[in-house]
């Protein structure tokens, strides 16, 4: 690393820059919709300049995609002060790193395979994310509680320009986004009818990302945000047929259970959590769900009467088998 200590000040309240590495070229530019990719390491102001973050370790580089704000807007200023392959230190204050727990949280969850999108937690903008008890991770609730001041070493590998590059869906904007919900809705199904669930799993789990993408910026239970509200529990009932017919009924019972919390008249959330529990055993649950599916559309009757017999059919030959385990036993 050079002796370039120069502090360069950002034009910003409360950024320090300090150029550890210099770069190649003129400084790139970064317009809306330049995709930019990088490595960062994130560390606490104290004597050990303890490691919070370090996207080396985890071994892929961070993207994003400027004015998207999908993640820190800190970032797109700092990263565009960069040349391609110069690493440079940032000490931010408090006013610049207040969200970073949380945009922390959702690139741990991606590190992990998982969602970032927490399907758990309904959010209904920043303010409540803020209540949120804990982002399950101890040192992001630590910061959560008491932001700091934190030290970003960010260096850039590549700035690719929006013709560039096919968008992904997290790289759209919110017009965008509600725009490819449709077509991700209609791929699922397409993929459902052929039984090709695992593809399809995939496409309802993007559309709904992008819907709860686009929800949080909207104010809770109002027109907009309730028409949001619906698309997504439409495409998260496909999704749980899905999940019937790849045998993951626990999850399948999560995601009904979500729905009828939020929206306890949805006769259809209570049918598929029903046909869930019944493949579980759990026959008092699974009675109950057939019987609030009646009460909430007697023209259900049918359709319930089969699940039903099914259910009792199976229950049957459980016991049969049971009880020639126990025959066997003795």
């Amino acid at each position: 690393m050079s002796d370039m200590q120069d502090t360069m000040l950002l034009g910003l309240e409360g950024i320090k820059k300090t150029i550890l590495h210099g770069g190649t070229g003129e400084i790139p530019k970064c317009i809306s919709g330049s995709k930019v990719t990088f490595h960062f390491r994130t560390q606490l102001c104290d004597d050990e300049r303890t490691v919070i973050d370090d996207s080396k370790v985890v071994g892929t580089p961070m993207e994003i995609v400027i004015g998207n704000m999908f993640k820190m807007d800190i970032w797109e200023t700092l990263l565009s002060s960069l040349r391609i392959g110069e690493v440079a230190e940032f000490w931010c204050d408090i006013i610049h790193t207040g969200i970073y727990p949380l945009v922390s949280k959702s690139m741990r969850r991606i590190a992990e395979g998982k969602d970032p999108v927490d399907w758990q937690i309904h959010t209904c903008g920043m303010a409540n994310m803020f209540a949120y008890h804990s982002l399950g991770y101890d040192d992001l609730d630590e910061l959560m509680k008491e932001p700091k001041p934190l030290y970003f070493v960010l260096e850039l590998l590549r700035v690719q320009q929006p013709s560039e590059y096919n968008k992904e869906t997290w790289a759209m904007n919110d017009e965008e986004r509600l725009k490819v919900v449709p077509v991700l809705h209609g791929q699922g199904n397409k993929l459902y009818k052929q039984g090709n669930y695992d593809e399809a799993t995939q496409k309802y789990k993007e559309a709904i990302i992008c819907i709860k993408n686009v929800q949080t910026k909207e104010k809770a239970w109002e027109v907009s945000w309730l028409k949001l509200e619906k698309m997504a529990n439409t495409i998260t009932l496909n999704y749980c047929q899905c999940l019937m017919r790849t045998e993951e009924y626990y999850e399948a019972i999560e995601h009904t259970t979500d729905i009828i919390n939020q929206h306890p008249g949805d006769m259809k959330a209570f049918f598929l959590r029903g046909k869930a529990h019944a493949e579980v055993w759990n026959e008092a649950e699974a009675r109950q769900d057939f019987s609030r599916v009646l009460d909430l559309d007697p023209g259900m009757k049918k359709v319930v009467k089969r699940e039903l017999a099914v259910l009792n059919m199976r229950l049957e030959e459980k016991n049969q088998e049971d009880k020639n385990k126990y025959r066997g036993m003795f």
